[in-house]
Formats: structure tokens, sequence, C-alpha cells
């Protein structure tokens, strides 16, 4: 006959480290089963934990829009590239919401993302916030989503030109509040999914200036811990996807021939913030591989440019370029289903447990 073994007599610490190595909707399993446990699972020492885990190991994150519904698929970012079997990757399954949360203007943070409805969600598990505001005038707004890890707090920043107010996420009493922006400026909003993104607590994105009834492309950085705002030139990223280059903001341009094949790869890095100082290197792909309807997902921390196809198929492809060895690898993913739809990524992402009670 074998016995029963009783979890809770097993040490809290030994605890903390096994449930720190799960996924985190399991996680979110074992809070419903356990008093103790649920305690256990909410306490800051454990969440933060729990993050530095996921960010030692970051997914792709998949974002695909279907007629009535999004989809969201994850899978480990690092692959290994030598190994011909592991070439096809499965997508793990994560949750879905209905199709009214609209895709321009949303925003992605740390493992949450924000629609412009006033909502935030976790992907993975499903939890989500809703309607963070009742008022309409807010919803139409540009409002983008930051993270701050020094507080490990998360915030919506809305504005128009004119007016800027902050909320903090998983506070009791969560509202507006007033900022000031020494410059007026207009959000670009020609693109979905892409133009702003936060890095190390700071929230970039693209805006026009006027100085002297002439409009000039800026960069925002708006620090989220302290709430204020600067300003650098922004030309060089006009047009181009914002990326993390290894803790630094970067973007990235592409030049196709006739046919719409990708021939090179422009990628611009701010290396002085204060100088605004940036570097420039262009690459050229393989000739002997095709790389067309795609889009820029981003770069992972050991220096890989992630590519991704627009639309789901029968055999949706990722391609993975290397700038050091000038090589591409293709990566077929499964799990997709065989409807088509538009399909939205995002590198480093982290299952982050941090704003969910």
């Amino acid at each position: 006959m074998k016995r029963r073994v009783n979890l809770d007599s097993f040490p809290t610490d030994l605890i903390t480290e096994i449930f720190s190595r799960l996924p985190a909707k399991s996680v979110g399993r074992f809070r419903s089963l356990s008093k103790l446990w649920r305690v256990m699972l909410h306490r800051p020492y454990f969440t933060k934990l729990f993050l530095t885990r996921s960010s030692a190991s970051p997914r792709l994150l998949f974002v695909v829009e279907q007629e009535s519904e999004w989809c969201f698929f994850s899978l480990p970012q690092h692959h290994n590239w030598y190994d011909k079997s592991s070439l096809v990757v499965a997508a793990e399954v994560h949750t879905k919401f209905s199709k009214d949360r609209k895709r321009y203007t949303c925003s992605y943070a740390s493992g949450l993302i924000y629609f412009p409805d006033m909502s935030v969600c976790n992907p993975i598990t499903g939890q989500s916030i809703a309607k963070l505001s009742k008022h309409r005038k807010y919803r139409k707004l540009k409002s983008c989503l930051g993270f701050d890890p020094i507080g490990k707090q998360f915030k919506v920043l809305c504005m128009d030109r004119y007016r800027h107010r902050i909320m903090t996420l998983g506070t009791e009493e969560m509202s507006w509040r007033k900022i000031q922006c020494p410059f007026p400026h207009e959000f670009f909003i020609h693109e979905p999914w892409g133009k702003e993104i936060c890095i190390n607590g700071v929230l970039y994105y693209l805006v026009c200036t006027h100085v002297d009834a002439t409009p000039v492309s800026r960069i925002v950085c708006f620090d989220v811990s302290s709430e204020k705002f600067n300003f650098i030139d922004g030309k060089r990223l006009w047009g181009t996807k914002l990326i993390n280059y290894k803790g630094k903001l970067g973007g990235i341009d592409w030049k196709h021939d006739v046919d719409g094949n990708t021939l090179e790869l422009c990628v611009w890095i701010l290396e002085d913030v204060e100088k605004q100082e940036w570097s420039k290197y262009v690459y050229t792909l393989p000739a002997n591989e095709v790389v067309r309807n795609f889009f820029v997902v981003g770069m992972t921390n050991t220096g890989e440019i992630i590519l991704s196809e627009m639309y789901t198929s029968k055999r949706f492809n990722v391609f993975y370029f290397n700038p050091e060895s000038n090589t591409l690898q293709k990566f077929e993913i499964q799990g997709f289903g065989e409807n088509r739809g538009r399909v939205y990524a995002f590198a480093d992402h982290v299952e982050n447990l941090n704003f969910l009670k």
C-alpha cells in the first residue's frame, strides 16, 4: 500500500525552489490548491526568484490574430543550430482572448500585454486586469506599458500632445496621475506592435515634435521609475523596428529586391545616450536562402537577429540570422493550426507573476 506524501511537511525553501522552476501556468494552478501555497507563491521573494529564473531562459511569444480571437503561443528562444532534428519546433499553446481588443497601438513589457481598450493580460496564465478606465477619452489616447525592474512595478503611460498621465498597476487604488512632459509631442501610430520598447526600465518610442513649425522625428526616453522624460534624435530609426541590442536601444531596417526577397539588414545601435552616438552595421543575407513576407521580431542576448513570417500556414517558419558567421537558419514552427492568421511576435519573453494577485 502506497503512503500518501504530505508536501506541507517539506521545508518551505525546498518547495519554493521547486515551484520557481515550473511554468507560470502551473504555478497559478498550485496557488488554488492550498492556503499555505497561495500565501507562499504570492510572496515578493518567490515572484522575484521566478522572474529571475524566467529571464535566464527567455522565450519567443507569438500572438496570432484569428477571425474572432487572439491566440497566444510561445517556445524557447534558443535552439541548437547544429542538431538537424531540432529544426522543427512545436509551439506551446497558452490562452485566447476575444477579438474585441484592437490590435493597433498595443504594447508589451516584461511578460504582459496591454490592449488599447485599457486592459492588461498575462498571455501565459490567461489572467487579466480589465478596463483600467471607464472614460472613453482615455481609450482614444495613445498609451504604452512599461516595467520598472528595480521597483518591480508595471506602469501604463497615457498621452496626447499636451496631456500625460500614468497609472501604476498592482496597487490597492489604481488611478491615473498627471505627470509633466517638457515637450509636447505626437505618437506615430503607423504600425501596430512594435513602435515602442521597454529596456532596463526605460520606455522608448518614436514621436513627432515641431521645431520652428518643421516636423522633427525624435525618440522619447521615459524612465518608468522616476517618471521623467528625455528626448534624443530619432531620424536614424525612422521606419525601423525598435530592438533591445544587449541592453542598448537599437533599430533594424532592411532592403529587398523587386521580387520581395530580403537582401540586407541595417542595424543601428545607440552606443551613448548622453552624447547620442550611434553605430551602424549592414549585413548581407546568404544568397541561397529566400526570406520573403517577414518582419523583424528582435535580437537574442547572444546577438542573433530573429525574423518571422507574417502569416500562419501549414509550414510556418522563423529565421535566425547570425551576423558574426553570416549564417541564416530556418526553423519550422508547428502547433499554430491550419487557419490563416496574422502573426505578431516578441523576443525575450519572460513569465512574470509580479502584478497577478
